[in-house]
């Protein structure tokens, strides 16, 4: 960037050399401030080209860039300037950074005020330069900061500023825009310092209009020009302040002039509107230029008709107004008016404007009018008679616009306060007026009544008299006339007349306060308006006015001597008629504008001509009137009692005339009244009233009898409205009339003859003809409203007859319609209230009240029960209420009776809708009669049984699944209860449980989904608390009040979380007041109300249940089973699974407390489980520390079948051993396994559930299986139940699903592998599953060996077989492991096996006791010689004395393994008797004896020392046959074990050759056993041929063995000895009983034992013919 700035600089010298020729090089910057100039500026365009996305904070950025650069300039101003003027000279720099700069130069100019000239010169130069170089757009942005820039340095250099503009400003030459712009901103600036210049610049400028054709530079002239004449004036003003040669306001003007000429004349006919704009802004301050100076405002005068011209183009015609008004206004000042030549122009084209609508596009119309109104009152000041004459023409036209805009400004004209304006225009104006008086148009008769409204303020009320109050008379009549008689349908025609008639009585009252000489005319004209209009709205003015005019007229100020006579002869309305009219009127006193304050003063005023016996007191309660009527409004006043103080004052006022006819021809005028006034409306409903209390007062009986009589023919009972208000009247009469009106009454029913023919007397109203219904009606509400108003001692005489007598008459005589039940049954109503009211009744007995409530009853049965369409089920309830409290009193059946009558009449009724508050009313009624009616029954029995009956009427309806009625009945047992707790009853106790019933029937309500019922609920409850408070010795007090008090605000919202919340406290509160028995009787109620009703209700219920199970759980244990049963007969109905859960909770929560009580119930219920059991226990298996208290107790009971019956200590105890079922049992273990968390492992349960799980499937094998006890339980199923629900499916099952919970991989594949559970399931592998179960236990269950050693060994001591057999093929892999010896538990399982071995009633559990005493020596090998002793005694027992094979195999085994771990000495004598016991089994026919039999020699063989060497020796010898011949034993096991034990024994012989057997080699056994042999009996022939011998004859034995191996092995064996012996020997063998035994083996059914006694037969044969070689005979 520095490189350019340099480069621009020097290429630009040439280029600015012409701007400035003398400045001199630029300083350079040493100090670095040029390059920290120029890295703000980079910061601030960088900022500048991010600003619109990046947000604000860039901006304080750029703001701070510019600072900094502000502040440095303060420093080193100079370097700053130069640098910034560098960077304005680089070519290619953007628009944007050009701003910058000038902005910030602009800145450091006004900051440091003073610069240096050269640095100046430049900038003016550049600035100068840049402000005429104007592209398009961006250009001309640029040049407006240049031109600031060059205005601000102005102020400190003005003269180098101004000789740069004047150098561009040049006669007949057209300079740039902004050279003239700012030159206008240099001089609004710079107003003294510019004044020298002025002339001449106005003059070049004027040598450029002609030049000047493109729009903008007009603009800017025009603008140029605006600014130079304000500058000029405020110059002129202050010149006193100037130092320059002063130039005067005539030479201005005169250089000003010929501009303003070319203005008018050339530029204000240009066709651009912004340049016709321009030029008339421009015109207004030259005119205060020109106007001033007498020569030239003559010729401003004669360009009028150019600006007038200029009104029909399309230029706002506000600022064309301005500059006609400013002219015309100067020419009255001056006095100098315009040429008469023009006057029609200005009066034609001005009154268009004002005649005709605006176009749309004009902003300003109204601005606009009212400038022309200033136009024409300065034309009228000028040339009154000439206006007037253009008016007159004007009005001869037809239009309505041009009439009423003429008019319209001939007002503006008379109300302008200007004292030059002459009584002869005054004149002129009115002569114009009169002559439209006969036009009927609304508009134009609005503006003649205003004019006269004008006239009489501006003070011209002489000018109205005669014409303009006709004019008004006949205008307040038509107007009248029209509004009262128009149609039904609004009309614009209709909105116009009101506004007509609004404009007429605004100008009576101007002219009744302004005019002074009134005609007594129109006094009289307006008073009988007030007596004869229909039209109310016009009655405020006009009263106001008569007033206005009474004042004048009594205090003697407008006596029109010239009329006085001719008004006495007008007839003038009667005191009596004018009361009557205005006190009606004033029962509505805020209509029209508040006409009963102008009525009344009214009144006051005329006190002495209506009545002066009455005008003090009015003088006194008028002004009490009015102020009541003041101090409110039509919004706060109260209708009934402003009737009432109008009825006082009636009753005040007729108490003047006392004794005089006074009253009664009021009464007739108040009679004539009534056809004035619509039915319905207040005014006549306050006549009925007036009328009543007026012929109440009448002393003529006889009249006052016509009067009534002529009341009833004429009144159209058809209408509700009029017959209340006859009815009223006749009421009201009869408080001073009963008698004459009782007579009417009857002389009316008389004549019309009152039978059930003839009930048509269209004589008397043939408009009306009536309904037989509809006179009963009346008559019988007629009777009901006598009665009402009739004194108290005449009432108790005439109740029954002829008062009720008749009612009764009138109803039971008709059809009974709607209207007449509604009728009768306000009569009931008004005559039984007005009983009710009398204070001493005494003993009085209502004979009628029997019939009246049959007849009453009947109605409210016969009313629809789901809708509501009259009132008259509420007026019935009404009707029954008041007479409850009259004697003979109501039963209790008939108490009863009539509650549930009245409930469901009312409570089954929908909820109205919000929109129909016709309905919404009659609902409010009915339920309020409902409230009234169960309140006067209920105080005939306020006890609990009374409380109790009225709950339970109430219950179906609490419950119901309608919100409506649920919401009613709460609200009226909330009602009841307030009254009953409030009552005497509250001192008799509540029965036992019947609190706690209430409170659990209306618990659920406090969650219900409406407000209005929760809250209710919640009042009753309190209202239940207070009385159960009241009644014990409660500890209820003020904190928990407070508490109740938080719940109920929460129970307002409508948040259903808080709401729970919020009833769930509420149980928390109330629970302490209860007892057990209580809580018994509120769970129970719950319990039965669950599904009654919606969601809420039964989670409300549950939760109420939870928490006081939770806070009474540890008191109920006598209780349990009664909750307990109350929820599981409800549980299987509940649908909803989390009223379920919660209910389920209830009993969990019992559980906890009660766990063996609960347990013998649960596990009680009948096979297969049911879903709502199954949920109880998967909801205790969600509880993980609860479900393993409760596997505990499962397991204790599964395991108590296996233990001896001890006697129970405690309930809890016999609970606990109450039979159950051990199958139901087995399915809940299966069913909380199954559903225990899938995390758990049960690691602490897993030895206790495998241990009981092992002994429950082993007693299922075992026959006592099934116990007396699981037969007998098995009555209870209500089905037989499937293969897979029996003991062992379920135990084995049951089984699985623990070890799943393990999760142990290898274990879960070993036993699966092993066939584990199928071994279990057999009877015959039960105990081999048991064993490898209890082996993989021990291999992979390591946590758990100890718990699973001790459980063993505990059911090794079991009296029960089955768990002793089970326990003991565990310990069998126990003792195998160090488990028991770590653990310390040796010595207790060896005892126990000890027994198990001793014991001879199981074969198997022998066999088990001696294989787990022998895997003593795999577990604890080191305890094998503490225990040898009994080890060796135990295993030497089924060899000694065998009982069974498996028993003597298990002993063999046994000791095999024990003598591994002892030596010979260890053994002792036992020794010999193993040895010799062992032996005896190689030939035994069990291949299994056989084998453990090697196996055991083998193992001495091992044992044996030096001591026992010789013994064996012997042993071995005794052996050696049997094992050489079983080294072929069939079983090949056998043979092994023989064949190893055999090798073992070689050592004994002495024969160090055999001791190690061949190698391995491709030779089978038999050959390898051969070669053996052979080479043995080679040995033995030659060191002891004898033994040789006896083996052979041991050998020939064993030809005859059972197994055909052993016999194929001694005639092998057989041979090979004989082909050994020697010669001496083989002549003592029986050669023939030889060959006899090999020869009958030719006989054997296995060939294989043929051939081989052949092939022994052969060497027989050869040793038989060797010995006959070798004796003496054979060499021989």
């Amino acid at each position: 960037m520095t490189e350019a700035i340099t480069e621009a600089a020097v290429d630009s010298s040439e280029e600015v050399s012409e701007e400035a020729e003398d400045l001199g090089p630029l300083e350079s910057d040493d100090n670095g401030t040029f390059q920290q100039v120029v890295n703000l500026l980079d910061i601030i365009d960088s900022d500048s080209a991010k600003t619109d996305t990046t947000g604000a904070g860039l901006d304080m950025r750029k703001t701070l860039a510019s600072v900094i650069i502000t502040e440095k300039a303060t420093a080193e101003p100079s370097v700053v300037m130069n640098t910034l003027i560098r960077c304005l000279q680089v070519p290619e720099i953007s628009t944007q950074r050009k701003v910058n700069i000038y902005n910030i130069l602009q800145e450091i100019i006004q900051q440091e005020g003073e610069l240096e000239e050269q640095c100046v010169r430049r900038l003016v130069a550049i600035a100068s330069k840049e402000m005429r170089e104007i592209p398009e757009m961006e250009g001309y942005i640029k040049a407006e900061v240049a031109s600031d820039t060059l205005v601000a340095l102005s102020r400190n250099h003005f003269s180098l500023v101004m000789y740069e503009l004047q150098h561009h400003l040049k006669p007949l030459n057209l300079t740039d825009e902004f050279v003239i712009i700012t030159l206008a901103k240099l001089a609004n600036g710079n107003v003294f310092e510019f004044m020298p210049y002025m002339g001449i610049t106005l003059a070049t400028i004027f040598t450029m209009l002609r030049l000047a054709n493109e729009a903008k530079i007009r603009q800017a002239i025009c603008g140029a020009m605006e600014t130079f004449c304000e500058t000029v004036q405020f110059y002129l003003k202050h010149l006193e302040e100037s130092v320059y040669p002063v130039m005067t306001e005539e030479q201005f003007a005169l250089k000003l002039f010929p501009m303003y000429h070319y203005f008018v004349t050339v530029w204000l006919r240009h066709h651009n509107p912004e340049v016709k704009l321009g030029v008339i802004k421009s015109l207004k301050p030259m005119l205060n230029l020109l106007l001033p100076n007498d020569d030239l405002r003559e010729q401003v005068y004669d360009y009028i008709p150019l600006l007038l011209a200029e009104y029909q183009g399309g230029l706002e015609a506000l600022f064309i107004t301005q500059v006609l008004r400013q002219i015309l206004e100067v020419s009255v000042i001056t006095n100098t008016p315009v040429p008469q030549m023009q006057l029609h122009t200005i009066f034609t084209e001005l009154h268009i404007q004002v005649c005709n609508k605006a176009p749309a596009q004009h902003q300003y119309s109204s601005q606009n009018l009212r400038e022309m109104v200033h136009c024409f009152i300065a034309l009228a000041r000028s040339y009154p008679k000439e206006l007037m004459k253009f008016f007159f023409s004007q009005m001869e036209t037809s239009k309505e616009a041009i009439r009423v805009g003429t008019l319209n400004l001939i007002r503006a004209i008379v109300s302008a306060d200007e004292p030059r304006m002459s009584i002869r225009a005054i004149y002129l104006a009115i002569r114009v007026v009169k002559n439209t008086l006969s036009d009927t148009r609304s508009k134009v008769r609005m503006a003649i009544l205003r004019i006269i409204g004008q006239l009489a303020l501006s003070g011209y009320q002489e000018r109205i008299k005669g014409w303009g109050l006709k004019y008004v008379s006949v205008q307040l009549t038509l107007t009248t006339y029209k509004l009262t008689n128009h149609r039904e349908n609004f009309s614009h025609r209709d909105l116009e007349e009101r506004m007509v008639h609004k404009v007429t009585m605004d100008t009576v009252k101007i002219i009744t306060s302004s005019v002074s000489g009134m005609t007594n005319e129109f006094w009289v004209r307006l008073l009988c308006y007030i007596m004869e209009t229909d039209y109310m709205e016009a009655l405020t003015p006009i009263c106001i006015s008569l007033t206005n005019l009474a004042e004048h007229q009594l205090h003697g100020q407008d006596v029109d001597v010239s009329v006085a006579g001719k008004s006495r002869q007008m007839e003038l309305p009667a005191p009596q008629k004018l009361l009557a009219r205005l006190l009606v009127l004033m029962s509505s006193p805020y209509k029209g504008e508040g006409r009963g304050i102008a009525m009344l003063n009214l009144l006051r005023t005329l006190s002495q001509s209506i009545a002066p016996s009455m005008a003090d007191m009015w003088e006194l309660e008028i002004p009490l009137l009015v102020q009541y009527l003041e101090e409110h409004t039509e919004f706060t006043w109260d209708q009934k009692a402003w009737e009432d103080k109008l009825i006082q004052f009636l009753q005040n006022s007729l108490k003047k005339t006392r004794g005089s006819s006074w009253s009664l021809r009021l009464s007739k005028e108040l009679n004539n009244q009534i056809v004035s006034f619509d039915s319905p409306s207040l005014e006549k409903g306050f006549l009925y009233r007036a009328l009543g209390l007026t012929l109440a007062t009448g002393l003529e009986a006889s009249k006052v009898e016509v009067l009534l009589l002529e009341l009833l023919y004429k009144t159209d009972y058809s209408n509700d409205f009029d017959c209340e208000g006859v009815i009223l009247c006749f009421g009201l009469c009869a408080r001073g009339q009963v008698k004459t009106v009782l007579n009417v009454l009857h002389d009316f029913e008389e004549r019309i003859q009152e039978s059930e023919q003839s009930w048509q007397i269209s004589a008397w109203r043939k408009d009306h003809p009536w309904r037989r219904e509809t006179v009963k009606s009346a008559l019988m509400v007629m009777y009901s409203c006598v009665a009402s108003y009739c004194h108290p001692q005449m009432l108790l005489n005439l109740v029954d007859s002829p008062i009720t007598a008749k009612i009764i008459h009138h109803y039971v005589s008709s059809c009974q319609d709607v209207c007449l039940k509604m009728a009768f049954i306000k009569s009931v109503v008004q005559v039984t209230k007005a009983i009710n009211n009398i204070k001493d009744l005494e003993d009085f007995q209502f004979a009628q009240k029997t019939t009246l409530t049959s007849i009453i009853v009947a109605v409210l049965e016969a009313e629809p029960t789901n809708n509501l369409v009259s009132p008259v089920r509420a007026l019935a309830m009404e009707a029954l209420s008041h007479l409850s409290k009259l004697k003979p009193f109501y039963s209790t059946e008939e108490n009863s009776e009539l509650m549930d009558i009245s409930i469901h009449s009312v409570i089954s009724l929908q909820l109205p809708g919000e929109d129909n508050e016709s309905i919404k009313t009659l609902y409010a009624n009915a339920l309020s009669a409902l409230e009234q009616l169960m309140e006067s029954l209920l105080q005939r029995q306020l006890d609990p049984k009374g409380l109790q009956e009225m709950v339970q009427l109430l219950e179906k309806w609490i419950l119901s699944e309608k919100e409506w009625e649920r919401e009613k009945a709460m609200s009226l047992h909330l009602y009841l209860m307030r009254i009953y707790v409030h009552s005497t009853g509250v001192c008799i106790p509540l029965k036992l449980g019947q609190f706690g019933t209430m409170v659990g029937l209306i618990a659920p309500c406090t969650c219900d989904a409406h407000q209005r019922t929760r809250m209710a609920s919640m009042n009753v409850l309190s209202s239940l608390l207070d009385l159960h408070a009241s009644q014990t010795s409660s500890l209820w007090g003020p904190s928990k009040e407070k508490e109740l008090e938080k719940c109920k605000e929460d129970l307002w919202g409508t948040d259903m979380e808080k709401i729970f919340c919020a009833s769930s406290r509420i149980a928390k509160v109330v629970c302490t007041e209860f007892n057990c028995d209580e809580v018994v009787s509120l769970i129970q109620k719950l319990c039965e109300n669950i599904g009654a009703m919606d969601l809420q209700h039964d989670k409300a219920s549950v939760t109420w249940i939870g928490t006081f199970l939770q806070m009474w759980a540890k008191e109920l244990e006598d209780k349990v089973a009664e909750i307990l049963g109350a929820i599981l007969v409800h549980l299987p109905a509940v649908d909803h699974p989390e009223v379920r859960r919660l209910l389920i909770e209830g009993i969990l929560l019992l559980a906890h407390h009660h766990r063996e009580t609960i347990l013998t119930p649960l596990l009680r219920q009948p096979l297969p489980m049911e879903s709502h059991l199954a949920e109880v226990w998967l909801a205790m298996s969600e509880n993980v520390p609860f479900a393993r208290t409760m596997l505990h107790s499962l397991m204790g009971r599964l395991q108590s079948r296996l233990s001896p019956r001890v006697d129970a200590t405690s309930k809890a105890d016999i609970w606990r051993m109450a039979a159950v079922d051990p199958l139901m049992t087995l399915c809940t273990i299966h069913l909380l396994i199954e559903k225990l968390d899938e995390n758990d492992n049960l690691p602490d349960f897993l030895p206790d559930l495998i241990y009981t799980l092992l002994l429950q499937l082993g007693s299922s094998h075992q026959p006592e299986a099934a116990s007396p006890v699981l037969k007998t339980w098995r009555l209870v199923h209500t089905a037989p139940l499937s293969e897979e629900m029996n003991l062992q499916r379920v135990t084995i099952k049951s089984m699985q699903l623990l070890f799943k919970r393990v999760r142990n991989q290898p274990l879960a594949r070993a036993l699966e592998e092993q066939a584990v559970w199928g071994l279990l399931r057999g009877g015959g592998t039960f105990l081999e599953g048991v064993s490898l179960l209890a082996r993989l236990c021990m291999q992979h269950v390591e946590g758990h060996r100890q718990r699973l050693a001790e459980l063993v060994l505990r059911g090794m001591d079991s009296e029960v077989l089955s768990c002793r057999i089970s326990s003991t093929v565990a310990c069998v892999e126990f003792m195998s492991d160090p488990v028991l010896y770590q653990e310390k538990l040796l010595k207790p399982a060896v005892v126990l096996l000890e027994k198990g071995a001793d014991q001879e009633e199981d074969e198997a559990l022998r066999v088990l006791s001696l294989r787990a005493l022998g895997n003593m020596a795999l577990g604890a090998p080191k305890k094998v010689k503490q225990y040898r002793k009994v080890l060796l005694e135990k295993c030497l027992v089924p060899l000694r004395e065998p009982t069974s094979t498996s028993v003597t195999a298990e002993g063999m085994d046994a000791l095999t393994k024990i003598l591994a771990e002892l030596r010979e000495r260890d053994v002792g004598s036992s020794f010999d008797a193993i040895s010799e016991r062992c032996r005896i089994f190689f030939d035994n026919e069990s291949e299994l004896l056989r084998l453990k039999a090697f196996v055991l020699f083998g193992k001495l063989a091992r044992v044996v020392g030096m001591s026992k060497k010789h013994f064996f020796k012997g042993e071995v010898k005794k052996a050696w046959i049997p094992l050489l011949l079983h080294s072929q034993d069939p079983c090949s096991d056998s043979a092994q074990a023989c064949m190893a034990t055999m090798f073992q024994c070689v050592h004994f012989w002495g024969w160090k050759s055999l001791e190690c057997p061949s190698r391995p080699c491709d030779t089978t056994t038999d050959d390898k056993m051969t070669v053996f042999q052979t080479t043995m009996c080679s040995i033995l022939s030659q060191k002891k041929p004898a033994v040789l011998y006896s083996f052979l004859l041991e050998t020939m034995v064993y030809v005859k063995n059972s197994l055909s191996r052993i016999r194929i092995a001694a005639c092998n064996l057989a041979g090979i000895i004989m082909k050994q012996m020697s010669t001496h020997y083989l002549k003592k063998l029986d050669i023939p009983a030889l060959r006899n035994s090999l020869q009958e083996l030719q006989l054997d059914p296995d060939p294989e034992v043929r051939q081989a006694a052949l092939e022994t037969l052969k060497v027989l044969d050869s040793c038989s013919q060797h010995r006959l070689l070798a004796s003496p005979e054979g060499m021989s």
